[in-house]
């Protein structure tokens, strides 16, 4: 228990939204959200993300082209893009904001109070960039299983499955979610921190005039 000091908290909330940030940035900009592979030609896969539309042939390899209008864009693609650049704004901004307010960071070290509102502002950012992430996936995943699933489809026609980069988001998501509820851990054992050391002073001044008394009785 000695390991998991406010300090350590602060760090360790901070590498964990730090990795979750950069797991949703890299996620956003993969072509590999959904995944397609038709019965009538095996040798043909299809994957669409937020941005392309690939697809891999034994022949030519894989090959990618950017959706052509950003209204044109299905729903759930659309959404999920929006999503996803919100996630990726306000995790950086609570990272920033986290990494100012750690103890040991230079700027604004006499200003404890000013470091504990920029942890919570980071631990608000973080936590809402995970939510972001893991809205934007999930939505994307529920429609994939409706259509999947709807009786209007042709059974003949392929329908769209999960591809790797949505298990990334969902991943990238918790770890965000957790590094932020890690930086108002780290608060709270901040703010206990400062109340023990501020009744061990108070104690201590209670003492000192007791002891200066007790020693005049005794010389008296």
């Amino acid at each position: 228990m000695v390991l998991f000091t406010t300090k350590f908290v602060q760090r360790a909330s901070l590498f964990v939204s730090f990795g979750g940030l950069v797991t949703t940035f890299v996620t956003t900009f993969l072509p590999l959200w959904k995944t397609m592979n038709s019965d009538l030609n095996e040798m043909e896969n299809w994957y669409e993300g937020l941005w392309h539309m690939c697809i891999y042939t034994e022949e030519v390899g894989i090959h990618c082209k950017a959706f052509d209008s950003f209204l044109a864009l299905p729903p759930d693609t659309f959404a999920g893009r929006v999503l996803m650049c919100i996630s990726i704004a306000t995790g950086i901004l609570g990272v920033a904001a986290a990494f100012f307010g750690l103890r040991g960071v230079e700027i604004g070290a006499s200003r404890e109070r000013m470091k504990r509102n920029l942890l919570i502002l980071g631990g608000v950012f973080v936590v809402v960039s995970g939510v972001t992430t893991l809205a934007a996936v999930s939505f994307m995943a529920y429609v994939m299983v409706v259509k999947f699933w709807d009786d209007d489809r042709p059974e003949v026609m392929p329908g769209w499955e999960y591809g790797e980069a949505m298990f990334s988001a969902w991943f990238a998501g918790l770890l965000l979610v957790v590094g932020g509820s890690f930086l108002f851990v780290a608060v709270c054992m901040g703010d206990h921190e400062v109340k023990l050391q501020t009744e061990m002073i108070a104690r201590c001044q209670e003492q000192r005039p007791r002891s200066l008394h007790y020693r005049k009785t005794e010389i008296i």
